[in-house]
């Protein structure tokens, strides 16, 4: 695995590259991150604005933003779940959906999210540390 690390939408269209990741990588298990990607949680991982750049398709690049303030990135031709952003995080960090990208990255999650707004279906069965909201809340035991 060297950088940088390439992703893209299903379609193609939307390309981008990574050369570095942050330590956080975390599964999301909230409603809004189930339904954006169509699964029991969202895998999202962090890299600094500095080490991540779109390389095609910038324009077809379209964001949802929910009640809560945050904005899901997606890709407007093929609705691949792209990035994230929350109003309340570092604005120098971009959010990206591991999902997306193409290669094989250094990276791998550290932490359940939101798992209490988890389906009932779909709960975790691993030995990572359990939220039951953000990092910042109580640790689920």
């Amino acid at each position: 695995m060297t950088a940088p690390f390439k992703g893209s939408c299903l379609c193609g269209e939307i390309r981008f590259e990574v050369d570095a990741f942050e330590p956080r990588t975390g599964n999301c298990h909230c409603s809004m991150c189930r339904k954006f990607h169509g699964a029991a949680y969202a895998t999202i991982a962090e890299a600094r604005r500095q080490h991540f750049r779109w390389i095609a398709g910038g324009h077809l690049i379209k964001g949802f933003t929910a009640d809560n303030g945050t904005t899901r990135g997606f890709c407007s031709n093929c609705g691949s779940s792209l990035t994230f952003a929350s109003p309340n995080a570092d604005p120098e960090l971009v959010e990206i959906a591991l999902g997306a990208f193409d290669d094989e990255v250094p990276v791998k999650p550290d932490a359940h999210i939101y798992v209490a707004s988890g389906a009932s279906w779909a709960r975790p069965q691993d030995d990572l540390p359990q939220y039951q909201a953000g990092r910042d809340s109580k640790r689920i035991e």
